[in-house]
Parts: C-alpha cells; sequence; structure tokens
C-alpha cells in the first residue's frame, strides 16, 4: 500500500527535470507523428489539386473549432482532476471525470449538427469558385460526422493526462495518426482493392484515424484501470462541479477557438488581393504544427504536474516548472526559426508546384518566422494558467495573441504594404503579447501564492 501511495504522489515528489520529461516526452513524440500526419494528409490533398487544397484550408477554421471545443473542455477536466487528486479527494476527481464525459456528449450532438448546416454559406463567404465549394462541401461532411470520436477520445486522453498515464495518451494518438497516414493514399487513390475516392478518402482516413484512438483509450481503462473511475452514481448534476469544469474549459476552449476567428479574418483580408495568399495562409498552418504541437507536447505534460503541486501546496516546484517549460518551448522555436530562414522553399514545396505560390510563401515563411521564438512565453504562460485552473488570465493572453493586436494590425498593414502586410502582423503581435503574457502570468501566480499562505 505505502509503494502504491508513493507512486500516486510522483508528481509533487520526483525531481523537477526529470519528472517534466517523463511527462513531456511521450507527449511530443505523439505531436510530432501528429504534426507529420497534418503534413502528410496536405501533401496527399495537395496531389488530387491545389484547389483541393484550397478547399482544405477554408475548412480547417471549422475543423479547429470542434477540436477546439473538445480539447479546451478536455483541459477543464484535466485541470479540476489534478486539482483535486493532489488535494487528496479522489471522490471529486470521479465526480469530474464522469460529469465531464457526459457534457462532451451534449457538445457533441450540437457540434455535428451545427458544423454541417453552416458550411455551405461559410465557404461562399470566402470564394466564388463552385469547384472549392463542392470540394469542401465533400470533405466536411464526412470529417464533421466522426464529431462525436473527437470529442469523446479527447475527454479521455485528458483523463489519462490527469492521472500521469502519459505513455497511453502517446500510443492512442500515435496509433490514430499512423492509421490516418496509412490509410490517405491507400482511400484518396484508391489502392489495391480500395475505390478511388478523392478528397472524401481524406476526410475518412482522418476519422478513422480519430475513432481509433478512443477505443484504444477505452480499452486500455477497462484492461489496465487507473486512478480515477468513472460511474454512473457520480452522474447526478452537481452545480459546482459542472461550474468548476466550466470555469476552466470555456476560456480553454475560447484559447483554442481563436484561432479559427483569427484565419478566418485574415482569409477575407487576403481573398482581396489572390486566392494564392489564402492557400499560403493554409500550408503556413500545416506547417507550424511541427513547432506548436511539439511545443504543445511539453504544454500538455506541465499542466497536470502545475494543477497537481499547486493543489498540493508545492508553490515553489510550480515555479520551477514553469521556467524549465518555457526554456524547453523556446529551444523548439528557436530551430523552428533557423528552418524557416533556411528552406522556406523547399517546404512551400511540398504542398504546390505553383512558382507563385512558392515565392509568396518564401516570404511569408520568413517574416512570420521572427515572432516564434518569443511566442514560447506566451504559449507557456498560458497553459501554465490553464494548470492553476485560471481560465480567465489564461484567455486574456489568447485574446491579444489572436484578436486583439493581429487582426487590426494586419487590416492596417494590408492597406500599406499589400498581403506582405499580414505577415508582419504576425511577429508584432507576439511581441506584445510575451510582455502582456509575463506580466498576466506573474501576477496571477504571486496572487496564487498569496492567497495560499494566508
Amino acid at each position: 500500500m505505502k509503494n502504491e501511495v508513493m507512486s500516486e504522489n510522483f508528481m509533487k515528489e520526483k525531481p523537477v527535470f526529470p519528472l517534466i520529461l517523463s511527462m513531456a516526452l511521450p507527449m511530443v513524440i505523439s505531436m510530432l507523428v501528429n504534426s507529420l500526419y497534418n503534413i502528410v494528409d496536405s501533401f496527399f490533398v495537395a496531389k488530387i489539386s491545389e484547389d483541393a487544397m484550397t478547399a482544405l484550408s477554408l475548412v480547417y477554421p471549422v475543423q479547429n473549432f470542434i477540436n477546439a471545443v473538445g480539447i479546451g473542455f478536455g483541459v477543464g477536466m484535466n485541470a479540476v482532476i489534478a486539482l483535486h487528486l493532489g488535494a487528496g479527494d479522489e471522490k471529486k476527481a470521479d465526480m469530474a471525470a464522469t460529469q465531464g464525459l457526459a457534457l462532451g456528449v451534449v457538445h457533441t450532438v450540437i457540434l455535428t449538427a451545427g458544423s454541417i448546416l453552416i458550411m455551405p454559406a461559410f465557404l461562399r463567404f470566402f470564394t466564388d469558385s463552385e469547384k472549392i465549394i463542392d470540394l469542401g462541401m465533400r470533405y466536411s461532411v464526412i470529417v464533421f460526422a466522426f464529431t462525436f470520436f473527437i470529442v469523446t477520445g479527447v475527454a479521455f486522453e485528458k483523463i489519462f493526462q490527469a492521472v500521469g498515464r502519459m505513455k497511453v495518451t502517446m500510443i492512442s494518438l500515435m496509433c490514430g495518426c499512423i492509421l490516418n497516414i496509412i490509410l490517405d493514399p491507400v482511400l484518396i487513390f484508391g489502392l489495391g482493392p480500395f475505390p478511388e475516392m478523392g478528397i472524401e478518402g481524406a476526410a475518412l482516413a482522418t476519422g478513422l484515424g480519430q475513432a481509433s484512438s478512443l477505443f484504444i483509450y477505452l480499452a486500455v481503462y477497462f484492461i489496465s484501470p487507473i486512478r480515477v473511475k468513472i460511474g454512473r452514481k457520480y452522474l447526478a448534476p452537481d452545480k459546482k462541479m459542472i461550474l468548476r469544469l466550466y470555469s476552466v474549459g470555456i476560456p480553454a476552449t475560447l484559447n483554442l477557438a481563436l484561432p479559427s476567428i483569427l484565419i478566418s479574418a485574415l482569409n477575407g483580408i487576403l481573398a482581396s488581393f489572390s486566392q494564392v495568399y489564402i492557400l499560403v495562409l493554409g500550408i503556413y498552418y500545416k506547417l507550424q504544427t511541427f513547432l506548436y504541437l511539439p511545443a504543445n507536447g511539453f504544454i500538455q505534460g506541465m499542466r497536470p504536474l502545475v494543477g497537481f503541486n499547486y493543489g498540493a501546496g508545492e508553490h515553489r516546484r510550480v515555479k520551477q516548472i514553469y521556467q524549465i517549460v518555457l526554456c524547453m518551448s523556446g529551444a523548439i522555436m528557436a530551430v523552428g526559426t533557423v528552418i524557416c530562414l533556411a528552406v522556406p522553399g523547399q517546404l512551400m514545396g511540398l504542398f504546390t508546384q505553383n512558382p507563385e505560390t512558392i515565392q509568396a510563401g518564401e516570404t511569408a515563411l520568413r517574416i512570420i518566422s521572427a515572432g516564434f521564438i518569443v511566442s514560447s512565453v506566451s504559449v507557456t504562460s498560458s497553459g501554465a494558467l490553464e494548470g492553476l485552473g485560471k481560465g480567465t488570465p489564461s484567455l486574456i493572453i489568447s485574446l491579444f495573441r489572436y484578436i486583439v493586436v493581429i487582426i487590426p494590425a494586419a487590416f492596417i498593414l494590408s492597406r500599406i504594404f499589400g498581403a506582405v502586410g499580414v505577415w508582419n502582423a504576425f511577429w508584432l503581435a507576439e511581441l506584445i503579447t510575451a510582455a502582456v503574457a509575463f506580466a498576466v502570468y506573474r501576477r496571477a501566480a504571486e496572487k496564487n501564492t498569496d492567497g495560499s499562505s494566508r
């Protein structure tokens, strides 16, 4: 029994640096595979046609919004579960997991119906091309039909992360991504006994990959039980628990959904210049996953550690965890900056052979990458605040990063410098947001420490 208790308290007893590596590296590996999936998926869609790639770029904001709701509410579950486990209240941790899953199913129904209904009007807002609209609809209807598997799978992912079972989430995410990568060429081009499905094949490959991840979580949960239990007896709605889940989940969802608003706004600005720039923006958001998803792996490893140690009153460890993850995120962003400055043309060439698009993309990548390193401050601070259960301060950081600075800056600079002005708005927003993030996190962290000392 003593060994079991010790293993359950490893988040506050193991040395900080090895602890972060043990929690974060499985997620970094799975995020790298996820990044590869994003690149490979877009690579094969680009082989269909440049119109298909443009359609994928236009559907992406709505896809991202669905993911944002699933992941954002999952972050709320993760934070609440970890805080209660750190405080030794397993019953409330079980309640948070069970009621979080039930609410996730409700979200699924709304998201599936709403996304399919709005897509025709959404696509027509950005393009008059009937071919692009048709491709976008054919892709989105299939992808959105798998929303249940996305939202429920993410909920289980965050539950496993909250108890420190990071290897399970790594295996599940990797299996889903690898299956997707394998199915992409098979279903798109009709290899072997499979029919050629085109863009519908890309959508089906994505959905089946996401479904496989959920099945792995369910199998592990029933075969190898975890510390947190999901049970019917915890389903009776608890107002305080639901409010706490949403108090972190809604800001976290908005944090993740804001890029969808940003991309849609930038698409609207860029559409007045050329469809080429919309495609460039879409390709950039695929490429940047190679940076931000691995960095997000460290953030995912950090969240339960911050929550558990804060719940256990270990504020010095919380500060150490934040500082180490900030340095790691900065190192990842530095590597990305060097790559984007060195070989931007080769990166763009993965998705298009059009010389005009490649040239425009080279310029975009070189300018946007100027803000990569400094963005690690806002990304790490926002993740740490979510781990502390401080959703609103985290949302303030994201609002500055995705709305308050960059959209007005992109609009004004585009009127002066053309499409290039939009790319300059990225690094300007990252610089201003980093200063805001540092101040917001420092104030929230000091407030937490002062509050606990009293």
